[in-house]
This record gives C-alpha cells, sequence and structure tokens, in this order.
C-alpha cells in the first residue's frame, strides 16, 4: 500500500500533533515539509488550505484532506492496532472534549504568545520562514518573516487575542500546565498509561508553547520539567507499549481538574460563540472566568459544540447519566443545557 504524505510545517501545532500520532500508531507515511505557500507539483488542492494536508491514496489518485480530528477519525477506520480512540463510551467522549479543548481553546494560547509579545513575534518570524524555505536567501528571509509576522499580528483579535482577554488566555494555560503535570504524573497520559487523540491534541499545542516561543517556554520551564520532558518523549511513542485506559472509577481524580479548566473557559466560550451565530452576529462579548471577553464570532467552534451534543445525544441512558454526574459542578454542564 502506498503511504500516507501529509504537508506541514514545525510550527503548526496540528502537523506536531499527527505526525506525532501516526509515529505511534506505526503507520508508513512520508512528510512533506512546506505550506500551501509553495505547494507539491502535482498534488490536489484541499477545498480549505489548512496545514497539515493529507494526502490519502485512493483508486482515483491521492485525495486531499485536512482538519485532524476527522482525519484521526479515518485513520481508525482505516488502520488497525495502536488506537488512540478508547471503545468505552464514556471514556471515548471525554477524549472528544479534552481534544476539542485543545484543538480550539488552547490553540488561542499558543497564537496570543506567539504574536502578542514582541520578543516571541521576533523569534517566530524568521523561522516560520525558514521552516517553509531553508534555503531563501538573508534578504529574502527577512522579507518573508516580517510578512508573515506583520499578517498574523494583524489577526489576533481573531483569535480573541487582546489587551482584555490576555489574562484568561494567559491564566488558562499557565494553569493548564500544572494540570498536566499533575496528569503526567499520576498515569502518563490523560486517560491512563497510554495515548489518546486527546494527548496528541495536546501535545500539538504545547509543542509551541513549550518548545518554540520563549515567553511560555520559559514558563513551562520553570513550572514543569516534568512537562517538558513528556513533550520530548511524545514526539515519537513509536515504541510505547503500556496499554491500559483509565477505569471509570478513577476518572474524576484524574480528570476533576482538567474538566474544571475546560468548564471555567472553554464552555462559557463555545456556549457564547454560538448564541451569537444563532442571532446572525459576527462578533460578540461576554464574561470568562470573572474577565470581560470579545471576538468574532467562529462558524467551525459552533460545529464543535453541535458535534459534542450530538455525541452525547447518542449514548445509552446510562452512559449519559454518568457523563452528567461526571460534569455536574465542573461547569462543562452547561453544554449541555
Amino acid at each position: 500500500m502506498q503511504d500516507i504524505e501529509l504537508l506541514g510545517v514545525p510550527g503548526s501545532p496540528y502537523t506536531r500533533k499527527m505526525l506525532a500520532l501516526l509515529r505511534y500508531r506505526r503507520i508508513p507515511h512520508r512528510m512533506l515539509w512546506g505550506s500551501h505557500f509553495d505547494p507539491p507539483r502535482g498534488y490536489p488542492e484541499p477545498k480549505v488550505k489548512l496545514l497539515p494536508t493529507f494526502y490519502f491514496p485512493t483508486a482515483n489518485g491521492l485525495e486531499a484532506m485536512v482538519d485532524s480530528t476527522p482525519i484521526i477519525r479515518r485513520l481508525e477506520a482505516e488502520h488497525s492496532g495502536r488506537t488512540v480512540i478508547p471503545d468505552d463510551p464514556l471514556l471515548c467522549f471525554l477524549d472528544q472534549l479534552i481534544e476539542d479543548f485543545a484543538d480550539e481553546w488552547l490553540s488561542k494560547a499558543m497564537f496570543h504568545y506567539r504574536w502578542n509579545f514582541s520578543e516571541d513575534a521576533a523569534h517566530a518570524g524568521p523561522l516560520l520562514a525558514l521552516w517553509q524555505h531553508p534555503q531563501l536567501s538573508r534578504h529574502n528571509s527577512e522579507r518573508v518573516a516580517a510578512d508573515f509576522a506583520h499578517r498574523q499580528i494583524s489577526r489576533l483579535f481573531v483569535v480573541g487575542s487582546n489587551k482584555h482577554t490576555a489574562p484568561v488566555i494567559e491564566s488558562s494555560f499557565q494553569r493548564m500546565v500544572g494540570i498536566m503535570d499533575r496528569i503526567i504524573e499520576r498515569q502518563g497520559f490523560v486517560l491512563g498509561s497510554r495515548p489518546a487523540s486527546a494527548d496528541f491534541a495536546l501535545f500539538g499545542q504545547l509543542t509551541q508553547l513549550g518548545l518554540v516561543d520563549p515567553t511560555p517556554a520559559h514558563f513551562l520551564e520553570c513550572n514543569s520539567p516534568r512537562l517538558r520532558a513528556w513533550l520530548d518523549r511524545a514526539e515519537d511513542l513509536s515504541g510505547h507499549t503500556d496499554d491500559k485506559w483509565l477505569t471509570n472509577l478513577a476518572i474524576p481524580d484524574h480528570l476533576g481538574e482538567l474538566l474544571q479548566e475546560i468548564g471555567r473557559c472553554y464552555a462559557p466560550f463555545l456556549i457564547a460563540n454560538a448564541q451569537a451565530a444563532a442571532n446572525g452576529q459576527m462578533d460578540f462579548e461576554t464574561t470568562i472566568d470573572n474577565n470581560f471577553w470579545s471576538q468574532p464570532v467562529f462558524p467551525y467552534q459552533v460545529k464543535c459544540l453541535e458535534a459534542l451534543r450530538n455525541s452525547r445525544k447518542i449514548m445509552n441512558e446510562e452512559t449519559r447519566d454518568a457523563l452528567d454526574s461526571l460534569l455536574t459542578g465542573t461547569g462543562c454542564e452547561i453544554l449541555f443545557r
């Protein structure tokens, strides 16, 4: 069978997420370093140009696909063994919720830290240019870096990063460092002693925050050498063999803090975003963690909320009751009212 190919750059958290997942699952693949600014010749273009772009071999040629979450589900269907999605329906839902939180909320911290602070932006611009084209001349790399930084800084507002929301974003990231430190010490991963898709989502964002960008990397280094070490190890888990998922009895103690963080910040964001979209608004204001929050409406994150609600809806009554009991008091329960 032809290897799966993917296009991406090291500065893309979703590229790092998926590359680490492929390694863990031992799925044959080829990494195409680059971006859609200079796409590989002869490859199909995806409908939306996002990284990573996967090129799946089919009977009719290559099929381009983006969006890491459905790609993971496709890989589960097409490749057996070393699954990253638990069979247990309660754990499966928690995996979906935590992956969603990492992809859609922790990404705000990644974007904020990279482009809100001048030192970090000056550090990221040249890296992003040279990650895509290592042979750029110094003059051209400086020009590309400046153009890229200008474009990204001008888009900070899109993810909700501004002077009012900065305390929410930064305090959430700082709490997550402590939460992940304790999770790793207890079990190694969020859903047990084996990685789930949620782990790779968290890993992807944290590679940027903890390994690339100076300000958050310094915070992580000072406050959690354990998490810093975990990031290096999670890069390649192809040799990891422990395969135990959490028992249902262990869930509250192991995931309680993380669920409270999701309920503290991400759940109210999802609700406010969905309500604004339903009202036909282009942007919205709300309160998150007792602080003012404002940003444009994200249609994709409306779909994220719908997907979570649908996953709960199709559960049997026993699992749904167990989920509702687990989420009560975490703040996540507002997602399903």
